[in-house]
């Protein structure tokens, strides 16, 4: 059925918006039970025409694919960067030959359409062993550039962890694990540092550790909407019954640092609510800060999930008490379309680490999503941050699992996976536009979707045509509901009027 609705957007060829007419084509759906499902899109063959060991997060970049990196393999066994559309279209786009980085750990996308990322080792200075790490810069074609190498104690940072994030002034900002001024503290507590786009670098914090400060960043930072970036640490902080020969004091801390340096520690972990925290923070829709820790109220006990506020406010949401249902959240949250956070543990009932996924509403209502089934069928070691694509679905890596063939430590070379997971009904109002704008010369649509229907957007240069053409590529099949986000690459260029085709 055929139903005129006012919810379409026409476009005049100087890029401004005005208020038009769309056809949206709605066909009432037949609901159908279906089953969360992962599908794995790439297995991982190794050196050295492959990666293998994947432990940073995807990122979906403005072209549609996923982009990514493994620690191991390549043409030297040092890592590579990746390219990776939903539909498991892979290629490899770099191989590192140590000099330029080793072990890259994440990508970041740039408003210039670049990708920028860091390695943990290599790089030029011969301060570390296998050298401090660097920062780089790659595009879509391959073409790389090395930023800067990382020198280490006593005045730069070493060892970044995780990926960079942009700031709202152009600038990157990262941490170190290591290095510092602490030259009695081993490697160092790890530094905060900022680089442009072009590599000139600033170091702007370097962490003192128990009992006035945290030590050992390792989840990225996270910009708030204050403009301020906050992260956390994995020791350090004011409560001392915390202590590992490899990290040193303290249960962790939350911080936050302003772009010019100004530096605050917000918070320090104590045993009744959660000990070291090692994802990265969320920063949720309602203002307040998600993350995990890596223990609960002791630390043999396998973690937690909390809220922060920026008044200091802290609120435990769940403690990973029943191995039945996961332990041990390495890795940060992200916050679906249907308003929930999705996680992941890095074991299970039988400590296999096979791996969990799960769900968690900001009220603290917790289940569990998927459970991985083994080590060569999915694949242990959940490290990092999902990413929902826009398609929905939730897309990941596992650090081992798949083929075992030229695999590193024997357990299998990693993969990438889908979940797609149905999400609750769409708020109202459902199958209609309720949102249009520009991101440069693209057009980014915005539609409550009901799950299991197929959204096709068409286009129209005629107010009142004969025929729709289907945008090519700007469709989703089998939707797994809540808001879907379809951006017609390139589409600004002309005047015209859209619609979606909606089937069951």
């Amino acid at each position: 059925m055929n139903k005129p609705i006012p919810v379409g957007l026409a476009m005049k060829r100087s890029c401004s918006l005005t208020i038009g007419w769309a056809l949206l084509l709605l066909i009432f759906p037949v609901f159908r039970a279906h089953a969360q499902t992962v599908t794995n899109i790439h297995l991982f063959s190794g050196a050295p025409s492959d990666g293998s060991n994947p432990y940073a997060r995807l990122i979906q970049a403005s072209d549609g694919n996923f982009y990514g990196t493994t620690q191991q393999g390549g043409t030297s066994g040092s890592g590579m960067v990746f390219r990776i559309s939903p539909n498991g279209s892979y290629t490899n786009l770099h191989s590192f030959s140590s000099i330029d980085g080793a072990i890259p750990l994440g990508l970041v996308e740039g408003r210039d359409g670049n990708f920028y990322g860091i390695t943990e080792f290599g790089g030029t200075n011969i301060n570390c062993f296998s050298g401090c790490g660097t920062i780089f810069r790659i595009n879509s074609s391959g073409n790389f550039t090395s930023l800067y190498s990382f020198a280490g104690l006593p005045n730069d940072g070493s060892d970044p962890g995780v990926e960079l994030v942009e700031g709202r002034d152009g600038n990157f900002y990262g941490t170190t694990a290591a290095g510092g001024p602490c030259t009695s503290c081993g490697r160092g507590l790890g530094t905060i540092f900022r680089i442009s786009p072009s590599g000139s670098y600033t170091s702007l914090y370097s962490f003192v550790g128990s009992p006035t400060d945290g030590s050992i960043p390792l989840g990225a930072l996270v910009q708030g909407s204050d403009g301020n970036l906050y992260g956390t640490t994995y020791s350090g902080g004011t409560n001392g019954s915390c202590f590992s020969y490899l990290y040193g004091s303290g249960c962790g801390t939350i911080f936050r640092i302003g772009l010019g340096g100004t530096y605050t520690s917000l918070y320090s972990f104590v045993d009744s609510r959660g000990l070291n925290p090692r994802g990265s923070l969320v920063q949720g829709s309602d203002g307040y800060f998600y993350g995990t820790t890596v223990n609960g109220q002791s630390m043999s006990s396998y973690g937690t999930v909390f809220r922060f506020g920026t008044d200091g406010s802290f609120t435990n949401l769940h403690y990973f008490t029943d191995p039945t249902k996961g332990v041990t959240p390495f890795a940060g949250l992200v916050q679906g379309s249907d308003g929930n956070f999705y996680g992941t543990t890095d074991g299970d009932a039988n400590f296999c680490q096979c791996g969990t996924i799960f769900q968690i509403s900001p009220a603290g209502s917790y289940k569990q999503v998927y459970a991985f089934p083994g080590p060569t069928a999915n694949g242990p070691g959940l490290y990092d941050r999902l990413t929902q694509g826009t398609d929905g679905s939730f897309y990941g890596t596992t650090y081992t699992g798949g083929t075992l063939t030229n695999s590193p430590f024997g357990l299998g070379n990693g993969i990438v996976f889908k979940l797609t997971v149905s999400l609750k009904p769409a708020p109202y109002p459902i199958n209609q536009i309720t949102g249009v704008q520009l991101s440069g010369t693209n057009v980014v649509f915005n539609i409550p979707s009901i799950a299991y229907e197929t959204y096709q957007l068409q286009f129209s240069s005629s107010m009142n045509p004969t025929n729709w053409v289907n945008v090519p590529s700007v469709s989703v099949t089998n939707s797994i509901g809540a808001t879907l986000t379809l951006t017609n690459f390139g589409g600004a260029s002309s005047q015209g009027f859209y619609r979606f085709d909606i089937t069951p």
